[in-house]
């Protein structure tokens, strides 16, 4: 969705994020190996239940790692997104026939209406364990509607913004103080965490700055590729620390802790907007489209 918002490929998208996603990486792991030593933990973890249910409901062979290192293959060869899901959604369907034969049984009467239930609708794989029940059952495409709706109204409210006037007139007004490029960086950080904030949703924070400033880092020379990062380092990755935001409630409905609980340890999604800043005052890889030409 970033690079799309920005007006750059999904590859050169994701080359750019490794500049500053890596620094980020490391100091977020050097962190986390200081706390594992001074901080106390009890318990222990008992797997070995999941572990028997999967093995006594499943068929798992290392055969079945050929369908995601088949998709990755495709993405290192840089084909197009659709192509390399569609391939890894067909290529699991044969898997999932030659190898999960049981499974597909008892989804239904057919195998090949199994495999094409468990793409579009609700399913729920039984197993002797309800924790494993609750993680297979999925939604397929109609899981996925809600969030292809809430991307398509994002899209709408910032093309309706955007036509009537609305974001050039809130971009005037930031970038009346924004009077460098780093200006324009911090602007673009401050819309995408306001927005994660008061829109309360993730796409919202990343659709909206990204109409706003598309053309002010179009007009200061600069690759599209930095907005998307930006948007990525400031407008994603946030969203999971504001308690009222779409990824914060989900985050704690899973995980059982309260946002402020896990915050303090979610160092890298903090951290990742002050990384992006800190290349921003530097200069450290911003990309012009005159040399990019």
């Amino acid at each position: 969705l970033a690079p799309a918002m920005a007006g750059t490929n999904l590859f050169t998208h994701i080359r750019y994020m490794l500049y500053t996603t890596v620094p980020t990486i490391l100091i977020t792991l050097i962190v986390f190996s200081v706390l594992s030593g001074t901080i106390e933990t009890s318990g222990n973890a008992d797997i070995s239940d999941l572990l028997s249910s999967i093995d006594s409901s499943f068929n798992i062979t290392p055969w079945l790692f050929i369908v995601p290192l088949s998709v990755i293959a495709l993405i290192l060869l840089k084909t197009k997104p659709l192509f390399a899901l569609s391939a890894g959604v067909v290529l699991a369907a044969i898997f999932a026939l030659v190898f999960q034969s049981d499974v597909l049984t008892d989804l239904s009467d057919s195998k090949i209406q199994s495999i094409f239930k468990a793409i579009f609708t609700d399913i729920q794989i039984v197993t002797n364990n309800d924790k494993l029940t609750e993680l297979f059952s999925a939604g397929g495409m109609k899981g996925m509607l809600w969030t292809i709706c809430l991307i398509i109204c994002a899209m709408v409210f910032g093309g309706v913004m955007d036509a009537i006037g609305a974001l050039s007139k809130i971009t005037e007004s930031l970038l009346s103080l924004a009077s460098n490029i780093f200006g324009l960086f911090a602007s673009t950080v401050v819309s995408c965490l306001g927005l994660n904030a008061i829109a309360s949703d993730q796409y919202l924070a990343i659709v909206i700055p990204g109409k706003m400033f598309k053309k002010a880092f179009e007009d200061r020379d600069l690759a599209p590729e930095n907005l998307s990062r930006t948007l990525e380092d400031s407008g994603t990755v946030t969203s999971v620390l504001i308690p009222w935001n779409t990824c914060g409630a989900y985050q704690a409905g899973v995980l059982g802790v309260g946002v402020g609980e896990y915050a303090v340890f979610a160092i890298f999604n903090w951290l990742s907007p002050f990384m992006t800043l800190l290349f921003a005052a530097f200069g450290l890889k911003i990309r012009q489209l005159s040399k990019k030409k």
